[in-house]
């Protein structure tokens, strides 16, 4: 039995995790207002649809909400896992990263819509504020830039999170295993993968620049 208890808090806070990363919650903003948003515009659930079909708003609440999921997993289920589940010696900045995966992993295929869900970029950016600020701000950074010179959502976020992946190399937390690291990068190309029919569409030239005027 102690062997297997190291496992219980990142089982646990994994599990927790993946259902709160579940709660889709710009498919509830939209049925609030009486739509279904996987009807509208891309049919994603997340804040960019919700933002260009909805307004600005319900996408501002909808990214803020999704960002907490990885936030608060990465800092607030760990350290309850940690505390009532951990023994001596867990690993605290991978026992993070295993809820904040769990989180991501739960919002990209939640149980609560047939595992069809968005795309992890507002989740993605809590988890890496949760585990390295430092990693977060390159993130957004990159993002913005990409953003306000071309104009597509989608292209700044393939950009934002293969700039995480570079920089849990460089400026997280050292870890002399290389778990974090690979397991962010791991991460990542799980939110780049998500976003194939994006690319898709910027090779063929037919992706959608991002207006704030609502459609």
């Amino acid at each position: 039995m102690n062997d297997c208890q190291p496992m219980l808090p990142y089982l646990a806070g994994f599990l927790a995790a993946y259902f709160l990363g579940s709660i889709p919650f710009g498919y509830l903003i939209a049925k609030a207002r009486g739509v279904d948003i996987r009807t509208l515009g891309s049919g994603n659930i997340g804040a960019t649809n919700v933002f260009r079909t909805l307004g600005k708003g319900p996408g501002i609440l909808t990214f803020a909400l999704d960002f907490a999921k990885g936030l608060v997993s990465a800092l607030v289920i760990a350290a309850v896992a940690n505390r009532l589940l951990g023994p001596v010696g867990v690993n605290l900045p991978c026992l993070r990263l295993v809820c904040g995966a769990g989180a991501l992993v739960g919002h990209s295929f939640p149980v609560f819509l047939g595992f069809k869900g968005g795309k992890g970029v507002a989740t993605g950016v809590g988890l890496v504020m949760g585990l390295s600020p430092a990693a977060a701000g390159i993130g957004l950074g990159v993002w913005l830039v990409v953003f306000l010179v071309g104009r597509y959502v989608s292209l700044a976020s393939i950009a934002a999170a293969a700039s995480v992946a570079a920089a849990a190399w460089t400026v997280m937390t050292p870890d002399p295993r290389r778990i974090v690291p690979w397991v962010v990068t791991v991460l990542c190309a799980l939110v780049i993968a998500r976003h194939h029919a994006n690319i898709r569409r910027l090779l063929k030239g037919t992706e959608n620049r991002f207006s704030f005027r609502r459609r």
